[in-house]
């Protein structure tokens, strides 16, 4: 791994803001958003990424690379989460393996937006059509790990008191929560206006592009306080976990990049296709298994994506892939 690239990132306002935040909780400081603005600029930052990659979307159309990344992205957080599953269960019971795995089986948009800011510091271009990727890698996992619930874990219905899985519920979750409907709303609303509105996009750009910066800055130092404030948690989570919750993004990211190889992505793309394999769902499905696996117990699933994944991913992780994108693909050469 190229050691100028780790340092590069690490010397980004937004990862530099984010450390700001872990400090923040290491010394205590009363620093804290007001509730409201973290979730105002999560949906910012959504819209803004959808309609961006709507707009390049409806430029590149759906022919070449596009259908193929998508269709193996798809694949990936279907596959992801089974596999994780089946190492999960060596140390844990079936619901709280199956709400982990349904965890990295999907994805960080947070992680995968540093990741495009990376890009853009490097001069490196990626196209919009990964957006989509990201807009449909994160309900199969919600889906598989409920699956992965009723298979393992059938007793769940036997239990005096227990439920059975109320499926239209979870696929209000898996399809309809505020992420994934406004990521593929945004989405649509960009090739949209691409091809009947082309000046009314010009208009949004100052908000989409000039904020997007600071508006990512600002939200990292939110979740830089937020992810210190569940490291007490990892100690719940023990060792195999811990390991665990880097072990996997890494070899979801060899997989990532071996896919990218074989269908031949640029670096700027294959390293967003690599991000995507590596991340872990920290807000999408922790609140679809709250809701529909209750048995699960939230602080290993939440402290081992939030709390250890998206900090690693977004510290070391995405200068580290990049390293992997530069070895496995020839046209980084």
């Amino acid at each position: 791994m190229d050691t100028s690239l780790v340092l590069q990132n690490l010397l980004t306002p937004p990862v530099l803001f984010f450390f700001l935040g872990v400090i923040a909780v290491l010394v205590g400081s009363d620093l804290e958003i007001p509730a409201p603005l973290p979730k105002l600029f999560s949906l910012y930052l959504l819209l803004a990424i959808g309609f961006k990659g709507g707009l390049e979307l409806a430029h590149s159309g759906l022919g070449g690379q596009v259908l193929p990344t998508i269709a193996c992205a798809v694949a990936m957080s279907l596959l992801v989460p089974v596999y994780s599953f089946a190492v999960l269960r060596l140390k844990l019971d079936g619901f709280n393996a199956a709400a982990i795995a349904a965890t990295y089986g999907s994805i960080s948009a947070v992680t995968f937006i540093t990741a495009e800011s990376f890009l853009e510091t490097q001069k490196l271009h990626f196209d919009g059509f990964m957006v989509a990727a990201l807009a449909l890698m994160e309900s199969p996992a919600i889906i598989v790990g409920l699956l992965l619930v009723k298979l393992a874990a059938p007793q769940q219905q036997q239990r005096p008191g227990a439920k059975g899985m109320q499926w239209g519920s979870v696929l209000n979750e898996a399809f309809l929560n505020s992420s994934v409907f406004l990521l593929v709303g945004s989405l649509v609303i960009g090739v949209l206006v691409s091809g009947f509105s082309p000046h009314s996009a010009e208009k949004m750009l100052p908000f989409t592009d000039k904020l997007f910066y600071g508006a990512l800055s600002f939200f990292l130092l939110d979740m830089g306080i937020v992810a210190a404030q569940r490291l007490s948690d990892l100690r719940k989570a023990g060792p195999f976990l811990i390991a665990f919750s880097v072990l996997m993004p890494l070899f979801n990211a060899l997989v990532g990049g071996l896919i990218a190889r074989g269908l031949g992505l640029s670096p700027g793309n294959g390293l967003l296709f690599v991000v995507l394999c590596a991340s872990a769902s920290y807000i999408a499905v922790p609140a679809a298994m709250r809701m529909t696996v209750p048995e699960a117990n939230p602080s290993l699933y939440i402290s081992t994506a939030l709390g250890l994944t998206f900090p690693f991913n977004i510290i070391v992780g995405i200068p580290l892939y990049m390293g992997l994108v530069n070895k496995l693909l020839p046209a980084a050469g």
